[in-house]
């Protein structure tokens, strides 16, 4: 289910990022545990009484060049308006109403977007009277908050929830493979999709980020039906969609939540960048099913070792997707085209495997007796059994003795004995380890 996006806007050093924190709880440290994934983040999810949303810290975005810190405010201001469903506009209680803030306020008022003011660094109760001055924006009652102290996140919450549309989603039946394509500006994701589907349906420019939003284009090959799900991620609208290149994270999001299978496409000409990996943890993050697609392959000086050397470049970047196959093409002249849907069809029926309780019980208890859990102290961990408790991704529940004798490098041993019995090509699994009185 697609969710709202919720995005916090504000000048510099007024705590937009601490608030971030505050409100998507420990979700970064999700995968902390998994090398190779950057850990520089603007998106996250949060979730209030029931209520999901995304949520873009906008501080984050950085605008390149020699832009002064107003234009870089106002800039970050209108990628959230475009973006955002609901606006958090924050400010700082001990500075009081700043130019800045009014005319960051007058653009958000011309938005017509639902607003939520939150001031800042009301730390204390004598600070409390600060917020009163922040009626005069005209977008409601402020709410006083401290990013240090955590204390008013609640309320602030309450606000935001309160403003959330409910968004209806275009649905598909289960047999449709919905497949997005993500990637960073320019690397050929709109010709991609036209290859794939034969004909001009996409707009095809040379300029990055000339995709307006995400476009689900319904087609059908050899009996199997699709979705493709484009999204370029960046407007063609000032250099700060050129240059701003965390901001295509924001629209691969919205396309990653809706999809079963997310093509990583990488130009081959310019190779692998920092922000592949952000897009890709994103990815692996909503445990979808995921494969490289190495794209203007047909431009790329080649010797007969020239993609296995490319291959081994993408597995040393994402330690962490050592399981999502690679597809190396060109969208321009169709060369090796015809390899790219087979193996999305083939990921998106593993991302979908269910195996059987005793199968699984076999192979662990397989890996258990060639290698048996190190012990802690003392006290050896001992796995009671396992049982496959969802699809999409393949998530399993062990049951032991103590959860906290699972070392992470012995789940990680488990995980590759599944992968060789089961295979589960191009999808994430999921492991949990629960003690065995908590079934049920």
């Amino acid at each position: 289910m697609a969710r709202p996006v919720v995005a916090i806007v504000g000048r510099p050093n007024v705590g937009k990022s601490t608030i971030f924190n505050r409100i998507i709880g420990d979700r970064l440290a999700i995968v902390e545990d998994k090398p190779g994934i950057t850990r520089d983040r603007i998106y996250g999810i949060g979730e209030w009484n029931g209520k999901a949303f995304s949520i873009i810290d906008t501080g984050g975005i950085e605008i390149d060049g020699e832009d002064v810190i107003m234009k870089s405010i106002r800039m970050q201001a209108e990628l959230a308006i475009e973006e955002a469903d609901v606006i958090v506009f924050m400010c700082d209680a001990k500075a009081g109403i700043t130019q800045s803030d009014e005319e960051v306020a007058e653009m958000l008022y011309r938005s017509g977007k639902p607003i939520v003011v939150a001031v800042n660094k009301v730390d204390n109760i004598g600070r409390s009277e600060l917020i009163y001055e922040f009626y005069g924006f005209g977008f409601g009652d402020p709410i006083g908050v401290s990013g240090s102290h955590g204390t008013g996140i609640g309320d602030l919450l309450d606000a935001i929830v309160e403003k959330l549309p409910e968004l209806e989603e275009e649905t598909y039946d289960d047999d449709v493979i919905r497949v997005a394509l993500i990637g960073r500006p320019n690397v050929g994701k709109s010709s991609l999709v036209n290859a794939i589907l034969g004909e001009e349906r996409v707009i095809v420019s040379d300029v990055a980020g000339t995709t307006r939003d995400a476009i689900d284009t319904p087609f059908e090959k050899d009996g199997q039906r699709y979705v493709l799900i484009d999204t370029a991620g960046m407007r063609k609208r000032g250099k700060v969609y050129e240059t701003t290149e965390k901001y295509s994270v924001m629209r691969a999001m919205r396309a990653i939540e809706r999809a079963d299978v997310v093509l990583i496409v990488i130009n081959g000409e310019e190779g692998i960048i920092e922000q592949d990996k952000h897009i890709a943890g994103y990815a692996f993050e909503a445990g979808k099913a995921s494969l490289f697609v190495v794209n203007k392959w047909d431009i790329v000086d080649k010797t007969d070792k020239t993609m296995k050397e490319f291959e081994t470049k993408i597995r040393d970047h994402f330690l962490f997707m050592t399981y999502a196959p690679v597809v190396f093409l060109s969208a321009l002249t169709k060369q090796r085209l015809q390899k790219l849907l087979p193996v999305v069809q083939r990921v998106a029926e593993q991302h979908s495997l269910r195996v059987q309780t005793h199968l699984l019980n076999d192979v662990v208890s397989d890996a258990v007796a060639i290698n048996p859990p190190p012990t802690d102290k003392g006290r050896r961990m001992r796995i009671n059994y396992v049982t496959q408790v969802a699809v999409k991704p393949p998530t399993m529940v062990i049951f032991v003795n103590d959860p906290e004798l699972m070392h992470f490098s012995y789940e990680r041993y488990l995980e590759n004995k599944i992968r060789a019995a089961f295979d589960f090509e191009g999808t994430p699994i999921r492991i949990f380890t629960r003690r065995k009185s908590d079934e049920g």
